[in-house]
């Protein structure tokens, strides 16, 4: 569970964050919306504490993580920044050991090596485990940063923007397989995304940030064409078919 308590951040004196207050319970599978400059990226760094907050808390299982080292908070938390057009050589394999850093003293023991082995296998990436991370696919790279994250056995996952740059394919592919991760484990997924209709098409929990403030919270059901229009300052019509929403801008 991370629960944001009261959570201001500026950038240059200017206000990015302010006075977010929000819990994210055990288990669960939500996005973080908002127009650009909303401050979802930032929410994602401070939850990593890649970036401090002004002021509030940040708790993680009843801990604050200023409390916590990186080392500790990499025990509990994994990342995955933006789709990365240039990353240092390595192969796959090797990229997703990198995940076992927070448990390794000196060198990665047989049993850091086995469980990289096992999370390579179970994304499907037995065939391309000793290529060059750089001549891969956006969506095979995905994976492999998604794997990465698995690998630190966290019991969080935050994600920036995990489609950005992906074809629909491969959006659809890394979004079925979150999904489908947080429903077969306990895992918790918090992610910051800009499509609209992705967030609501996979995600159950919604955070809505609108000029560094929570405009709304909740499921689906908090989504209407009037929150739409405050928050990203365009009309939509909101056609719901299926079980599932489409936002159409007009």
């Amino acid at each position: 569970m991370i629960y944001l308590n009261n959570i201001f951040f500026s950038y240059n004196h200017i206000p990015v964050i302010k006075g977010i207050t929000h819990r994210f319970d055990t288990g669960s599978f939500s996005a973080v919306v908002g127009p650009n400059g909303s401050g979802k990226t930032t929410l994602i760094k401070l939850m990593n504490k890649i970036i401090k907050p002004e002021s509030g808390e940040i708790i993680i299982d009843g801990t604050d993580i200023s409390h916590l080292t990186i080392r500790e908070i990499a025990g509990k938390i994994a990342y995955v920044p933006q789709f990365q057009n240039n990353v240092f050589p390595a192969t796959v394999f090797d990229t997703v050991l990198l995940g076992r850093n927070p448990f390794i003293r000196w060198t990665p023991s047989p049993r850091d090596k086995i469980i990289a082995s096992e999370i390579i296998e179970r994304l499907n990436l037995n065939d391309i485990a000793f290529k060059d991370i750089n001549h891969l696919s956006g969506g095979q790279r995905q994976r492999v940063f998604i794997a990465r994250a698995l690998a630190q056995q966290p019991s969080i996952i935050l994600l920036d923007e995990p489609t950005a740059s992906l074809d629909i394919r491969h959006q659809h592919e890394i979004l079925e397989f979150l999904g489908n991760l947080n429903k077969t484990g306990s895992v918790t997924i918090i992610m910051a995304i800009h499509d609209l209709n992705q967030a609501f098409s996979y995600c159950p929990e919604l955070l809505i940030l609108c000029n560094g403030e929570v405009a709304a919270k909740g499921g689906s059901e908090i989504i209407d064409e009037n929150l739409i229009e405050k928050v990203y300052q365009v009309k939509v019509k909101i056609i719901k078919e299926a079980g599932r929403i489409y936002i159409l801008p007009f």
